[in-house]
């Protein structure tokens, strides 16, 4: 008995000196952040009304002072302890350090009662607040029992298609994103309206975003093959048309038909008006493709007063511009024979198909792209070539740096550089290869281009945006002195109160992100937006899944609300198809405050996917908190 009364008393002593170790570490580990944050806001005083810094700019601060310590092995002995390790501190730094330095205190010193303290305006509960305060301010009221917010890329459409405007804000869209680096003020005008009105029938608030283009880095536009449409026809295992192809030939005094997004509808030409006047469902038109071959359209049916849709049961190559004979109907019943020549349409861009060491010469826009040309024996004669529409970075490019295009799905170096443009050679595609288009972005992820922070076509459409967006989207932005830049022409505009999202798109708007928000949220409501893919772009897909949980942490610290986005739950968006990795992503989604979701056919079933989730997922999760609510098993 003596014996293990003395154990006991060892035992005891050795927690008791644990307890008294961790004690010491703690606070140093509190001075060294208290003075730290200190030392880092004084670079920061004129951002500041009176140089009086906010919380949330002081817990930033301390914040970045405590994350440069490596506190794995701390955060192990206190858990052991029974103490907060520390690891959900973002919010409120000095306060969770606090709350663990007075119950050590207290276990060590039973003379030491309570640190005199109000805990609702120092405690945890306070930085959520603050946070959930501008998450308020920026996107209004939640959806119904929803705690976090949907942001809906709105398609053309939106501007004409009520309806569907209607249908996103009864399903949960909370803010509407326009990307002002499409259509004009005419259509963001009508978007806008459309929005105004479902929100005063539907009772429900949306906040406008309007996202400036930013500086365009897209490729430049293909040489066009020959102006032939191939018609295609389905056909069964014994060669049988199950599906004829199909076209619609328009008036004439309408307007010449071009191809479209096959989403969008078929492939469309015109006719003089007094032949199209002349067609009946059942005629049959004759025509003789570029192969020389005779093939015949069935006029099928009126679409519009200026739409007839026809029919061709067999595959043929229509030529522009090729004569149409309209012959007896599909029953044999005599018809005036007419003929006319078909509107001219172009043909499509050639198709340039890089691998992997194939070479790819980078030009201006000037130059329209082309597929490589090779001779008889299978030597590359002449490169493919594509422009690129912003030339002053090609001028900025050097030897070995690295080149992305079409979101990184195809990874170049630069090899050489000459007067007829930069020779890159490809180092990664698909293994069946990758397909350049026109008009799909590309990143100079090494290399300085030091562009303005605001181009000729973002300051020209900042006075619509001061005049009707709640928010306003910064594309591009890498450090404080561009959002300077920003603050400074929204003031020109009266526009100060203005709430800017800054979209993180590059590593150095990454690197710089704590001066930039520490730079800006004396004098601006701030969100931040989280572009995922030129991120993944930049740094790769392994930093990327790195990097996101970084910003969230960051920014729960400044109480800077976010925007997850890019390609959540766009196999729905897109194609109505629902992917489980896709359902993953968007639980974990819920951590931030907004999730944003792009335009697509199958939007409003994208919305309503991701709305279920996020409201399964807040039972579950808050930030890093799990919340165990009771299970039913």
């Amino acid at each position: 008995m003596v014996i293990q009364d003395k154990m006991s008393l060892i035992s005891h002593d050795s927690y008791c000196d644990t307890l008294s170790q961790l004690l010491l570490d703690v606070c140093e580990i509190r001075s060294h952040v208290v003075e730290n944050a200190d030392l880092r806001l004084t670079k920061y005083s004129e951002y500041y009304r009176s140089g009086v810094f906010t919380r949330s700019a002081i817990n930033l601060a301390h914040y970045l002072a405590l994350r440069q310590f490596d506190l794995r092995h701390l955060q192990q002995r206190l858990a052991q302890v029974g103490l907060s390790s520390l690891g959900r501190a973002e919010s409120s730094v000095l306060s969770t350090l606090d709350a663990v330095i007075n119950l050590l205190m207290r276990a060590t010193d039973k003379n030491v009662i309570e640190v005199d303290k109000n805990p609702h305006e120092f405690g945890f509960n306070r930085g959520q607040q603050l946070l959930e305060q501008h998450t308020i301010e920026l996107f209004g009221a939640y959806f119904e029992k929803s705690k976090a917010h949907v942001m809906v890329t709105l398609g053309t459409d939106s501007a004409w298609d009520y309806p569907l405007v209607n249908a996103l804000l009864s399903k949960g869209m909370t803010c509407a994103r326009i990307n002002c680096a499409h259509d004009n003020p005419q259509i963001w005008q009508a978007m806008i309206r459309n929005i105004r009105r479902a929100e005063a029938e539907t009772g429900r608030s949306c906040r406008v975003l309007m996202d400036l283009a930013g500086h365009k880095i897209r490729t430049g536009a293909i040489e066009l093959g020959p102006a032939v449409h191939h018609i295609k026809v389905k056909r069964d295992a014994y060669g049988k048309t199950v599906m004829p192809g199909r076209l619609i030939l328009v008036n004439g005094q309408v307007g010449a038909g071009q191809t479209v997004h096959e989403d969008a509808g078929l492939f469309r030409v015109t006719v003089p008006e007094a032949f199209f006047h002349s067609l009946k469902a059942g005629h049959r038109l004759v025509f003789e493709d570029s192969r020389g071959k005779c093939r015949q359209f069935i006029v099928e049916q009126l679409l519009a007063d200026s739409e007839w849709q026809v029919r061709c049961e067999q595959g043929s190559y229509l030529i522009s511009e090729c004569e149409l004979q309209l012959l007896a109907d599909a029953d044999g019943a005599e018809t005036p024979e007419l003929t006319c020549k078909i509107g001219r349409f172009d043909g499509l861009p050639k198709k340039i198909l890089l691998f992997k060491d194939d070479l790819l010469l980078l030009t201006d826009a000037s130059q329209l792209g082309a597929p490589s040309v090779i001779d008889d024996q299978g030597v590359t004669i002449k490169p493919a070539q594509i422009g690129c529409t912003l030339s002053h970075a090609i001028n900025r490019l050097k030897v070995g740096d690295p080149v992305w295009i079409d979101d990184g799905k195809l990874g170049a170096v630069v090899e050489t550089i000459s007067e007829q443009g930069v020779l890159l050679r490809v180092t990664k595609t698909r293994s069946s290869g990758v397909s350049i288009l026109s008009d799909k972005g590309i990143n100079f992820p090494e290399t300085d281009l030091s562009l303005p922070a605001l181009s000729q076509k973002d300051l020209e459409d900042l006075d619509f945006v001061c005049s009707h967006a709640d928010l306003i989207g910064f594309s591009f932005v890498e450090s404080l002195a561009d959002m300077g830049c920003l603050i400074d022409e929204l003031a020109k505009r009266s526009a100060t109160d203005l709430p800017i999202i800054a979209k993180i798109e590059t590593n150095r708007a990454v690197k710089n992100l704590p001066e930039i928000i520490l730079g800006t949220i004396g004098r601006q409501s701030l969100g931040i937006m989280i572009a995922r893919g030129d991120l993944a772009v930049e740094l790769g897909s392994a930093r990327l899944a790195e990097i996101q949980e970084e910003l969230l942490w960051l920014c729960e610290a400044g109480h800077v609300p976010v925007i997850w986005a890019t390609q959540v739950l766009e196999s729905i968006a897109k194609k109505g198809t629902k992917s489980r990795p896709e359902f993953t992503d968007a639980a974990m989604a819920v951590r931030a405050e907004c999730v944003m979701l792009n335009k697509g056919p199958y939007i409003i079933d994208a919305l309503e996917a991701l709305v279920n989730v996020m409201i399964r997922m807040q039972e579950h999760q808050h930030k890093k908190f799990p919340r165990l609510r009771a299970l039913h098993w």
